[in-house]
């Protein structure tokens, strides 16, 4: 064994230990956050937990209410972080919960996930940053709101990633994965103004924008014979009006868009753009079609990170899943998919020891049981030697960011692609 690689295996074998050595506070952490479920921009006392946990740390330069009122940053050594020779090195905390059943995706496990990494890798690079090829910077990004508006991509607008070379989070799931695919999406809400009249004295009166509603709903469902097999249009009527003898002078619906790229996400978008517009042509109402702030993208893959990743989680015990259906068959979104396209990275998914559904009470239960630490501990310990690996190894990060580099440029030309054969038919 070179001396590299012995001195590869030594911080590996040391970062372990340090997760071990802070596993009660940190689960002290996880379990705070646990017990305050706090909906999307609204976690308050999540975020102040965690700010106080990396102040309490020492070495950590902490900003509170970082670009957004509950995101902060703690970040450790690196020096000038503008410097060319300095690697920065991301890790992601997620700890928004879910309406009415709290921490059913289990994002206090993320938020524990991402401060035991870097507490480990801080812990590694103490006494050992002389040794290696590179100056590192550790950054430990609070990120609010991924189950409803989407703070990655408030945060990634704000610049908050511009300086990071490489980003590490991981999800909470029934299976240990290095990587499952998560789909672009954008929620839509249409609005028809028509005219209210009495619906049985004078009905021609008015202008019926429930008609403009159910027109538009049934637009929707004759376009999915023409949809590809894994576009996704789910949605509701909001709002139908007020009382049966009343012509509906307004009307809501609120839809969720899915495609597998955000290049096929623009096609779906314009197809579905002109179910909402006709039925309002057709009705004489008028139309508003409000598309959310920030439309989810696509996730994309860094092989190399994945596989480092799952050879290091098997050296821990891990078991990842070989299931197909699990593996190729996920619909799902997130706004690391945003991420994904601005910095490297990797989005593993990780056994709690329960096999419960995520969004479910019964996740809720798991997600903070004292049996899910084991297994959450374990997948820092498998992020922590990722990072490392990278970090000792140059000619691994040159691969990580070629094949970004790579992915990025096909996702653009795939876009381009969809745009100029859509206005070709128009």
């Amino acid at each position: 064994m070179s001396a590299g690689a012995e001195l590869l295996l030594e911080l590996k074998h040391r970062a372990v230990f340090s997760i071990d050595e802070a596993a009660a506070k940190l689960h002290s952490l996880s379990r705070d956050i646990w017990s305050c479920p706090e909906l999307a921009y609204q976690e308050t006392e999540s975020h102040d937990r965690l700010v106080a946990f990396f102040s309490q740390e020492g070495g950590w330069k902490v900003d509170a209410h970082y670009k957004l009122e509950t995101a902060f940053r703690a970040t450790w050594g690196g020096g000038d972080s503008e410097r060319a020779d300095v690697v920065n090195v991301g890790f992601l905390c997620e700890y928004d919960a879910l309406p009415g059943i709290g921490h059913a995706c289990g994002h206090n496990l993320i938020a524990e996930v991402g401060a035991a990494a870097a507490l480990g890798l801080k812990a590694v690079l103490e006494n050992t940053q002389d040794k290696l090829p590179v100056r590192v910077q550790v950054s430990v990004l609070g990120t609010p709101a991924e189950e409803d508006g989407g703070g990655k991509i408030d945060l990634i607008r704000e610049g908050a990633f511009q300086n990071m070379d490489v980003v590490f989070m991981a999800h909470p799931l029934q299976d240990d994965a290095p990587y499952l695919p998560h789909v672009a999406e954008h929620d839509v809400t249409i609005k028809y103004r028509g005219k209210a009249s009495h619906a049985s004295a004078y009905p021609w009166e008015g202008v019926n924008a429930l008609d403009a509603a159910v027109l538009c709903y049934n637009n929707l469902s004759a376009l999915r014979q023409q949809m590809k097999p894994d576009w996704r249009v789910h949605g509701i009527i909001k709002r139908g009006g007020e009382k049966p003898n009343i012509i509906p002078a307004y009307t809501e619906l609120e839809y969720y868009l899915r495609a597998p790229s955000r290049a096929e996400l623009s096609v779906l978008k314009a197809k579905a753009d002109m179910c909402f517009r006709s039925a309002a042509v057709a009705t004489g109402c008028q139309v508003e079609v409000e598309y959310a702030r920030n439309a989810f993208d696509n996730i994309l893959r860094n092989p190399t990170l994945e596989d480092l990743y799952e050879n290091n989680g098997k050296t821990l015990g891990m078991e990842f899943t070989t299931d197909e259906e699990v593996l190729n068959n996920a619909s799902g979104s997130t706004d690391f998919g945003n991420v994904s396209f601005v910095v490297p990275g990797i989005h593993p998914y990780f056994y709690i020891g329960s096999k419960a559904l995520s969004h479910t009470a019964e996740y809720t239960v798991a997600s903070g049981d004292d049996r899910a630490q084991f297994f959450t501990l374990r997948t820092a310990k498998a992020l922590v030697m990722t990072a490392l690996d990278v970090l000792l190894r140059p000619e691994l990060l040159q691969r990580v960011k070629q094949e970004f580099t790579e992915a990025t440029l096909k996702e653009d030309r795939r876009l381009t692609g969809e745009h100029t054969e859509q206005s070709a038919k128009h």
